[in-house]
Parts: structure tokens; sequence; C-alpha cells
């Protein structure tokens, strides 16, 4: 029995000792780390404090703004405090890029506020989905949604060189497949890229993916998903959801668009 409880003991100190090689071993990391790299990737939380350090960023921005915007029309009141900045900053010779996604084409407030931007020189482009919010100045420093935050509450201020960069390739990605706005009264998306939403659509159908769930991705709502959903049905003749996934998956739809 003491031999039994002496291994007991011995086992006890030799993780003990392991546990305390690894907090130190931590320690040592966090610290070497916060010397080197932490300020360049911090995060800001609260809408006040995100909005304070992302106007003095674009305030501060002397070349080039870069912004990718997700989630289809934007609120009146975020478009006329949008409107302000950016004009302000196109008057300062900024150069201006936005993605925004196809949707926006037919909500008129976005569309009053993309024409004031573009006649100032501003550059706007739309996408079937855009991949997450983005704002980069002068390529030095990128705004991102905290992945973590379910209600946006937070956002990760970016500067470390290398995430910049790859940030910006990232949108320059987008930048070139995306569509160009250069017409606003209308109403009604152009046939070309109703086809390229209806294939987005479709394509998250078949992955999975509810309409609740398409919607938000697409911004749009839920309705008109349900909407473009309907079409397919009577279009391949399904009677079920999960027909339609097979019919689709199994044709080049999704590949070669409609006829």
């Amino acid at each position: 029995m003491d031999r039994l409880e002496q291994d007991i003991e011995e086992k006890k100190n030799a993780l003990a000792a392991v546990r305390t090689s690894i907090s130190r071993a931590q320690e040592i990391y966090l610290d070497s780390y916060g010397q080197g790299n932490s300020h360049l990737i911090r995060a800001v939380q609260g809408a006040g404090a995100i909005s304070a350090t992302l106007s003095a960023a674009v305030h501060a921005c002397q070349e080039e703004l870069l912004t990718a915007q997700p989630g289809g029309g934007r609120p009146q009141e975020l478009l006329d405090k949008a409107l302000a900045s950016d004009l302000a900053a196109l008057g300062r010779g900024i150069r201006q890029r936005t993605i925004y996604q196809h949707t926006i084409r037919s909500h008129q407030p976005t569309l009053a506020y993309v024409e004031q931007i573009s006649q100032a020189g501003g550059e706007v482009r739309t996408l079937d989905e855009v991949f997450d919010r983005l704002i980069v100045c002068d390529r030095k420093i990128a705004f991102v949604p905290d992945p973590s935050s379910v209600r946006s509450e937070i956002a990760l201020v970016i500067e470390h060189p290398g995430v910049v960069r790859y940030l910006v390739g990232i949108f320059d990605h987008a930048w070139q497949r995306a569509s160009p706005l250069r017409n606003f009264p209308s109403s009604r998306l152009p046939p070309l890229l109703t086809d390229d939403i209806r294939r987005a659509i479709l394509r998250h159908m078949v992955n999975g993916y509810t309409d609740e769930a398409i919607a938000s991705r697409l911004g749009m709502s839920t309705r008109s998903v349900a909407n473009h959903m309907r079409w397919a049905a009577e279009l391949f003749g399904s009677r079920s959801r999960a027909q339609l996934a097979y019919l689709i998956a199994k044709s080049d739809f999704l590949e070669d668009g409609p006829d």
C-alpha cells in the first residue's frame, strides 16, 4: 500500500511539473506575441467605438478606399451617414471602389446613394454573393467583423501588412468578377443578373441551405427566394425540394444557366 501511495504521489508531482512548464511556455509565448504583433490586430467593441474608429481611419485616408457591403439594400439612415463621409473622401481625390450584392439594383434608396457616389467619381460593382463586410484604407488598415460576434458588435482592426494584402487580394478577385453598376433608374434586375441570382439560390439549395439561410447570404427576402424556388420547380417539373435538388444537380443548369 505504501508503495502504491508513493507511485501515486510521484505521478502527481510529475503532472504538476508538466502543468507548470506548459503554463510558463504559454506566458513566454504571449509575452513575445504581445511585443511583436498583438497591436497589429485588435478588437473594437460597441457600435459607437466602431463608428468612431472607422470614421477616423476614413478621414485619414489619402489614396484609396475599398469597401465590400453584403446584405442587399441598406437602411436610409446608414446611407445618409455614409454619403457625407464618402463624398468628402472623393472630394479629396481618393479612389473609392465598392462591391454590393446584385439585389441592391432593385433597392431605390441604395441606388440613389450609389448614383451620387458614382457622379462624384466612385466606382460600384455588384456580385450575387459578397464574401463578408470589409473596409480597407490606403491598403494599410482594414476593418472586418469579428466572426465570434453574433450581433456584429465587435470589429477587428487589422494593420498587419501581410493580412491586409491578403484581404485586398480577396477584394480584387471579387472586383474582377463583379458587374459594373452604371445606370440607376430600373426597379428590376437585368436578365443576366437575375440568372446569376437564380443560379446562386439553387446552388445553395442543392447544398442543403434553407430559404432563410439563402436569403441572408444573398441579401434578399425569404419571399423572393421562395419565388425563385417555385420558378425552378415549374421548370424542372419537381414535386418536392429533394427531387428539385436532385434534378438540378443531375443537370448542367448551374454550370451553363437557363436557355
